[in-house]
């Protein structure tokens, strides 16, 4: 009777241990993920008896680690099954507990997934984790898998600044009006002395006058830029070789300015008024901040730059309102208000990527890279750093790399619009010179055959007479007079 009695008790005991502990599984299920089966540049994990087995500490953020469904999926989970293929072990997932990256609290001890790395609670953090000199003392990283800086993500509505009561200058950088104000200048000067060297364009030079005085020249060469023709009308083949030169080089930068003034109206904003850190702390229009504890945080607190201390105390003092959570919270908080968020930029390359209303800032200081945490007695450091380094030296990084940063709008996100400058237009420019050049040279030969008849005519000095006509011709007096006393002393 007593044993019926104790054999009834231990199996109500095993049932309700049984049922606790299903339980118990169901509720840390979706902090407790089975690793996922042979994936990207894995061997099979077929077999794996035997085979140790980590405990992986991570963060939800994406692209890098996203729940769908019962599984996890992203850039760290291929990367993760990739080591796994290549080193033999197994693994099991876990979320970190607080969702911090990892931090020293008020009282000294490490919070996020390096606090549990240090206590043991996980073999290695696989993550996007950067490495910083004070998470190195405590813990080990591995190899860099990927690179990054520090960035300015904004809003394009709340970063555009607006347009300009001269915008329509804008398709044209400042040193490309310049050159196109010289080229005007000195094609209608040309225009104005090939017209006065040519015979074509008046044969009695004493007794005419040329149409194509300079101020003429000047209204011959500005009825070009609205594709309208201007008298007076060019006679002479040398006049005419400059005059189609102009005409060709207006229609191809009229052309230029069209295309761009175009993409400049469409694309609704001029430059970003917000290149770089200290655009950022000059204006008053926009709240920023960071990740709460992050690296980022941190970096600006001990950089001695005068910037960054005034981004840092700025954070600081309103860290209630600035401070961020999480990283989707900080993409959110950029979409819907006046804040610009301060982190990761490879993180804001992707956001700017999945949300076509955002962009990132050019300038990116801080330098860094995401690396694999693990303790520092840990025999898997340089293991997982040399299949990291075989990882990018086949290609496999930079595969994950385009997985997972692929959009639609990335494309779009990097065709920005920029003014023209001159070296873009050089040929042009150098077209134009030529053809100056050629004209020039054109009215000299007309010039010259007519002198040389003319010589022949008077029985003259072929040179004597080609001077006497150029002085005529440009209105130099005394050189003329000198060169008609130098002719009759010959004739006597």
């Amino acid at each position: 009777m007593d044993q019926g009695l104790h054999f009834t008790i231990c199996v109500i005991t095993t049932v309700l241990l049984l049922k606790e502990s299903s339980q118990a599984g169901e509720e840390n299920a979706p902090e407790m993920l089975a690793a996922p089966k042979s994936g990207f540049g894995t061997d099979s994990r077929g077999g794996t008896e035997g085979l140790p087995t980590l405990t992986v500490t991570t963060i939800p953020e994406d692209p890098y680690v996203m729940l769908r469904g019962a599984e996890l999926e992203g850039y760290c989970m291929d990367l993760l099954a990739a080591l796994a293929g290549m080193l033999r072990f197994q693994y099991r997932v876990k979320m970190v507990g607080d969702g911090r990256y990892g931090a020293v609290a008020a009282g000294g001890n490490w919070t996020g997934m390096i606090g549990e790395v240090l206590r043991r609670e996980a073999d290695i953090a696989v993550a996007p984790l950067t490495v910083t000199s004070a998470r190195e003392e405590v813990v080990s990283f591995t190899t860099p898998f990927l690179q990054t800086g520090i960035g300015i993500l904004l809003r394009k509505d709340t970063a555009s600044q607006e347009m300009s009561f001269f915008h329509f200058l804008s398709p044209f950088s400042k040193e490309t009006w310049t050159a196109l104000l010289f080229a005007y200048l000195l094609t209608c000067f040309c225009l104005f002395l090939v017209a006065r060297l040519s015979p074509c364009e008046w044969n009695e030079p004493k007794n005419e006058e040329n149409h194509f005085t300079f101020l003429n020249s000047l209204w011959f060469g500005a009825g070009a830029f609205a594709l309208q023709g201007a008298t007076p009308r060019p006679q002479a083949l040398s006049v005419r070789v400059v005059a189609v030169v102009w005409w060709l080089f207006t229609l191809a930068l009229l052309a230029a300015y069209i295309a761009n003034f175009t993409a400049l109206l469409s694309s609704g904003s001029e430059q970003l008024p917000i290149q770089t850190f200290e655009d950022l702390v000059k204006q008053r229009n926009l709240e920023f901040g960071t990740l709460e504890g992050s690296s980022t945080f941190y970096y600006f607190k001990n950089s001695k730059n005068p910037i960054h201390q005034m981004i840092y105390e700025y954070m600081e003092k309103r860290r209630e309102h600035v401070l961020v959570k999480t990283y989707q919270e900080a993409v959110q908080r950029v979409m819907d208000s006046n804040y610009a968020f301060i982190g990761e930029s490879i993180s804001q390359d992707l956001a700017a990527a999945r949300h076509c209303n955002l962009i990132r800032a050019p300038e990116v200081i801080g330098a860094r890279g995401f690396g694999i945490a693990t303790t520092q007695a840990s025999p898997w450091t340089k293991p997982l750093s040399i299949a990291i380094l075989k990882l990018r030296e086949s290609g496999d990084l930079d595969y994950l790399r385009n997985k997972w940063w692929e959009s639609s709008c990335l494309r779009h996100s990097q065709e920005r619009w920029g003014p023209l400058e001159p070296p873009a237009l050089g040929g042009l420019f150098l077209t134009l010179g030529i053809g100056l050049a050629l004209g020039l040279l054109a009215a000299l030969a007309e010039l010259s055959s007519s002198s040389r008849r003319a010589a022949a005519h008077a029985k003259k000095s072929c040179c004597s007479v080609f001077t006497e006509e150029i002085c005529t011709r440009l209105r130099i007096k005394g050189a003329a007079r000198q060169s008609q006393e130098t002719s009759g002393k010959a004739n006597a």
